[in-house]
């Protein structure tokens, strides 16, 4: 997020610090959940975290979430933005299956999705397999890296907002 220059001596008794913005409210809720083979909490967390303070309403599905879970949440919330996160290694594999299950199901063509994490048990994945991914139908990738993360902000900063009244 940018935040805008401020000027003067600093902020006055009960305002906010210099340089903070108060969250905006999102008109639209994301989806968190990890791979089905994936029992780690932390990342989902994190990213429930981070996004409910960039404004977001979240629903995260937590660790291991059945592929049913996933569409059927999407079905019915409409998210605008489901986010797969990874750490045991297996994203790859099981996001590949569970973009091909989303967008399969009417409805859920264009919801977008991103994944993001540990993708590969041998490391980082090669750009031909970071490229499937996309191919597949997620419509960004993100690695575990401090470059993944800031391009996953930049992509929620370009979400829909309104500011608070």
């Amino acid at each position: 997020m940018s935040t805008p220059a401020t000027t003067g001596a600093g902020p006055g008794p009960g305002a906010e610090p210099a340089g903070h913005r108060a969250p905006a409210r999102r008109d639209a809720t994301v989806v968190v959940t990890g791979v089905t083979s994936d029992s780690h909490t932390w990342n989902l967390v994190f990213l429930q975290l981070l996004l409910e303070e960039l404004g977001f309403g979240v629903v995260n599905l937590g660790p291991c979430a059945p592929e049913e879970l996933v569409v059927s949440e999407c079905l019915a919330r409409r998210p605008a933005l489901l986010v797969v996160s990874s750490v045991n290694g297996h994203g790859y594999r099981d996001g590949m299956r569970l973009i091909s299950r989303l967008r399969r199901q009417p409805g859920l063509s264009a919801v977008p999705a991103v994944i993001g994490g540990k993708l590969g048990i041998a490391g980082a994945q090669s750009a031909e397999q970071l490229g499937a991914l996309v191919t597949a139908g997620y419509d960004a990738v993100f690695d575990d890296g401090a470059e993944g993360i800031a391009s996953f902000r930049r992509l929620l900063d370009a979400l829909p907002q309104r500011a608070l009244a």
